[in-house]
């Protein structure tokens, strides 16, 4: 399965979805990056950004993709829209991760609402969380417990935004997907969490299904009052 993840700002995807991207890339599904600035008005170090986000890109042997809006600018409308669906075309990703659009950043809002309206033929749309969001109401849990150090290695490449920014602490990265383990009564397990405007789930026979023969029990576990599967590939 081909796999898409959008976000605002270098950093904003490792922090929503890192955990599940890892489970992606452990089965070996292809996933592109679509960050839509480069947040350079943000905590900055030596290096660029930029350099960072291609960082964690390689760690997660995804392809990256750049919106090219400036920071704190990601319009609403035609032409973020335009941007995703070129990505989409390109692609053609079967799941995409995007930002929640009850968020008080206009960035991160407008970069889910750009996504979901580019992405309105998908039948496999989720929103992952941020520490700006509000009103989260997630519910689908997918068991990252196997991911973490990939989560966290991922979030650690965002030097600038570890050292300088106290939204990015690690610490409450790891207690945050503790807690959302515990609401997806995963015992003493970690979860990343999502709400799904849109999700397929596939019943298919477990004798024939693409899905249950190839994944391991931990690689890609969803808990929720639709319990999903997920299939993917990995974009380099």
């Amino acid at each position: 399965m081909r796999v898409l993840a959008v976000g605002a700002h270098p950093d904003d995807i490792e922090l929503g979805c890192g955990g599940a991207l890892g489970a992606h890339r452990a089965r070996g599904d292809e996933i592109s990056l679509l960050v839509m600035t480069t947040g350079e008005y943000g905590p900055q170090e030596g290096r660029s950004r930029v350099f960072e986000q291609e960082d964690a890109a390689r760690l997660l042997s995804a392809q990256l993709y750049w919106g090219c809006f400036e920071d704190g600018g990601v319009p609403e409308g035609r032409a973020s829209v335009a941007v995703v669906e070129r990505v989409l075309a390109q692609v053609q990703a079967d799941v995409i991760y995007t930002h929640t659009t009850s968020d008080t950043h206009q960035d991160h809002r407008h970069t889910g609402e750009a996504t979901l309206a580019a992405a309105r033929r998908a039948s496999r749309v989720l929103c992952y969380e941020s520490p700006t969001s509000l009103d989260f109401r997630p519910v689908v849990y997918m068991d990252v417990s196997a991911h973490m150090e990939m989560k966290l290695a991922t979030c650690r490449a965002h030097l600038s935004q570890v050292l300088k920014n106290g939204l990015v602490d690690l610490e409450a990265v790891e207690a945050q997907a503790r807690w959302r383990g515990f609401q997806a009564r995963l015992p003493h397990g970690s979860a990343e969490a999502f709400e799904a405007p849109r999700f397929l789930w596939d019943l298919s026979p477990a004798t024939s299904s693409p899905v249950s023969t190839a994944v391991g029990a931990h690689d890609l576990q969803i808990t929720s009052p639709v319990d999903e599967h997920l299939g993917s590939e990995v974009a380099r």
